[in-house]
């Protein structure tokens, strides 16, 4: 009885538990006209679950709108409208997300981003305004993209936590 314990404890503790990563969009300068957020997003993976800092000044807002939307910087048809200043948006589902800012003029001076959200488990860098790539085929801006490195793991090392030996103590102290 013992034995199966130790076992479950064993099993448990070494169970890898995802986290979620808050991403803040374009960093320390924030959700503004002057951040390059189309760089920003380059190379940053969006997993279900991960979630989306805005941070921004009165004059800013945040719309959630579609991708025709996106295009043309409508914010008419918003799927969802933040003006806090300080907007988190959950990325609940996988595939593309279109932000833009509403006010006049911000959007189409490029204060908008997209991102493509994977499922969880995923490793597949976004691509600008969601629309993906097989690695080694040529995109319609002309060059070969490399096949996207994987991603770093967010589950905690129990290997690396100071776990592992005093689990090991007890285990071996329950099972004498």
């Amino acid at each position: 009885m013992g034995f199966a314990a130790a076992f479950l404890l064993l099993l448990l503790l070494a169970a890898p538990a995802a986290h979620a990563v808050q991403n803040t969009v374009g960093d320390s300068a924030g959700w503004t006209t002057t951040g390059d957020h189309e760089g920003w997003v380059q190379g940053k993976t969006f997993t279900v679950g991960d979630t989306l800092l805005f941070n921004y000044s009165s004059s800013h807002a945040v719309d959630v709108v579609s991708k025709i939307d996106y295009d043309n910087c409508n914010s008419d048809n918003a799927l969802s409208s933040h003006n806090d200043g300080n907007t988190v948006i959950t990325l609940s589902n996988p595939g593309p997300m279109y932000f833009i800012c509403p006010t006049i003029g911000h959007c189409a001076s490029g204060m908008k981003l997209a991102v493509n959200v994977v499922a969880a488990g995923g490793n597949s860098p976004s691509t600008p305004f969601g629309s993906p790539t097989t690695p080694g085929t040529t995109p319609s801006g002309g060059s070969t993209q490399s096949p996207p490195s994987p991603r770093p793991s967010r589950a905690p090392s129990i290997m690396n936590s100071g776990f592992v030996l005093p689990v090991l103590g007890v285990i071996l102290a329950v099972m004498s």
